[in-house]
């Protein structure tokens, strides 16, 4: 007998997500960005995920989008006003499989319903490639300190589609 193909989806943040996406949070770095941060830095980053009620909060206050593989979470994203990615972390087992994409696809969406013209984000050296894959060019470098670190990251931008005018008939 045949087996159905786990299918992605998209739903939105709910509060008692937040363990679950710390957990998302934490493993992402730890399994996917050591060729560009070292050991230190993956820790003094992975901290920000320890408060879950800040984490949250975070999550909560921004437009966040939870990717499922058969209803199981597997990555976020959000969008921070209606103008920049803040956070896009994948889980290693879904990584390759489409699940950043269908996340930033539909934030990039939902941004320009909104009425941005474009969007900004501050990506890991991990993440850039995605992005420049994506459209975005690169702005400027930053060093961001956390904790007793300093994390390199790039902030890159993409313009969005203009909205199609609303033709009137003749």
């Amino acid at each position: 007998m045949a087996t159905a193909t786990p299918k992605l989806a998209l739903r939105p943040f709910l509060p008692e997500d937040t363990p679950l996406l710390a957990e998302i949070f934490r493993e992402s770095i730890l399994e996917l960005t050591g060729e560009d941060y070292s050991e230190a830095q993956q820790e003094a980053w992975i901290e920000r995920a320890d408060d879950l009620g800040d984490l949250s909060h975070r999550l909560g206050n921004q437009l966040t989008l939870i990717a499922t593989f058969d209803g199981s979470p597997v990555a976020f994203a959000s969008l921070a006003g209606n103008t920049k990615i803040d956070m896009l972390y994948v889980h290693p087992a879904a990584a390759g499989q489409g699940a950043a994409a269908l996340l930033i696809d539909a934030l990039e969406k939902l941004a320009g319903a909104r009425g941005a013209e474009k969007l900004t984000v501050d990506a890991s050296d991990t993440a850039r490639g995605f992005f420049e894959k994506r459209g975005y060019t690169a702005q400027q470098r930053n060093s961001v300190s956390v904790g007793d670190e300093w994390l390199a990251n790039t902030t890159l931008s993409r313009t969005l589609a203009a909205k199609p005018e609303a033709t009137k008939p003749s």
